[in-house]
């Protein structure tokens, strides 16, 4: 496939090269950024929109075209899309070392501002400045893993900041409503209570036992488990509140 632009024209200020070492060769594609992971997710899978030049490189930098024989003998083919595809989904991304840094930033900011969002200081309630929880981060020595999402790393952060950091810290409370039958309740209400933090609130209905509860986010399946097997489906809890502050 011809190149659209010539190489020693190609801009790096928005690429993304994808690297894979086969048959004793180096081979690189040039993309978009953002979309070799939209790619390998399977949200994108249009090549067009991929690849910004159609084509297979032996170094995209210095503009170096990857030789047919060389194609033909790592891979069994010419054919550009194919060779591409296994490319993107077996190469490894190059990152520059300013990128790098910009992504690393990007991400430990966004990790601080997820756990700020979960986490209180135990003694006021009141949750941290995202800063103050980039600070704990760092006297922590908490890794970054530039492979995984933020989401999946506030679990390890918010444990790393409370063994390793002398910033007081804990995951602020869920407000919960429980609803159980009667003649359930005497049965269940220790084991409810059990799961909480503080009983904020317990009325005794015509029909049903119905408390308030702040809990650990952790103990909410374990709450719900227990009303699942133990009220055959007609117990429940229900969320109030996601951060409900407690008084210090």
């Amino acid at each position: 496939m011809p190149i659209n632009q010539p190489s020693n024209q190609i801009k790096l200020t928005n690429v993304s090269i994808v690297r894979l070492k086969k048959g004793g060769k180096r081979f690189e594609i040039a993309c978009y950024k953002n979309k070799v992971q939209e790619y390998r997710n399977g949200v994108e899978n249009n090549l067009d929109d991929v690849l910004q030049i159609s084509n297979v490189f032996m170094n995209v930098s210095k503009g170096e075209v990857a030789k047919h024989g060389d194609l033909k003998k790592a891979f069994g083919t010419t054919e550009i899309s194919g060779i591409v595809s296994e490319i993107l989904k077996k190469g490894e991304v190059q990152v520059g070392e300013k990128e790098r840094e910009h992504d690393q930033s990007a991400l430990r900011k966004e990790i601080a501002t997820l756990v700020a969002e979960k986490c209180v200081d135990p003694a006021t309630q009141r949750p941290y400045p995202v800063g103050m929880i980039e600070k704990a981060m760092s006297e922590a020595g908490y890794s970054l893993k530039p492979n995984k999402n933020a989401k999946s790393q506030v679990s390890d952060c918010i444990k790393s900041l409370q063994s390793d950091s002398t910033l007081p810290i804990q995951r602020a409370r869920m407000r919960v409503r429980v609803t159980v039958p009667n003649v359930d309740s005497e049965r269940l209400r220790k084991k409810v209570s059990e799961g909480a933090e503080k009983i904020e609130e317990e009325m005794m209905g015509q029909n049903d036992w119905e408390v308030i509860l702040l809990i650990d986010p952790s103990q909410f399946r374990v709450i719900n488990e227990l009303l699942q097997k133990e009220c055959k489906g007609k117990g429940r809890i229900e969320t109030m509140a996601f951060t409900a502050a407690t008084a210090p």
